[in-house]
């Protein structure tokens, strides 16, 4: 299944509490639930003004609604090609 990288603009995400983190999380995790397994959130990292999320997911519009149906930004929604690890560079 694809795996997706999403940019989210939010301001002044790195300054969120863990109860607004928390919470965001939750609103997340109840749209994927009622959008079924196809659509799986796998982990995002905050940064000052955004959030780079990893999704796997059947294509990008199922990425775009769970943002639309969450009332999250999906600014850039961008399909992983490969990934690389400190092991690529190994013979």
């Amino acid at each position: 299944m694809p795996k997706y990288v999403i940019e989210r603009e939010i301001p002044k995400a790195g300054r969120f509490s863990p109860q607004e983190l928390r919470a965001i999380s939750q609103k997340s995790c109840s749209v994927l639930n009622q959008m079924g397994p196809q659509i799986q959130w796998v982990q995002s990292y905050v940064t000052d003004d955004k959030v780079y999320c990893v999704y796997i997911a059947p294509n990008e519009e199922m990425v775009r609604e769970h943002a639309r149906k969450g009332g999250f930004p999906a600014d850039r929604v961008s399909a992983v090609k490969t990934v690389i690890d400190p092991t690529t560079a190994e013979p």
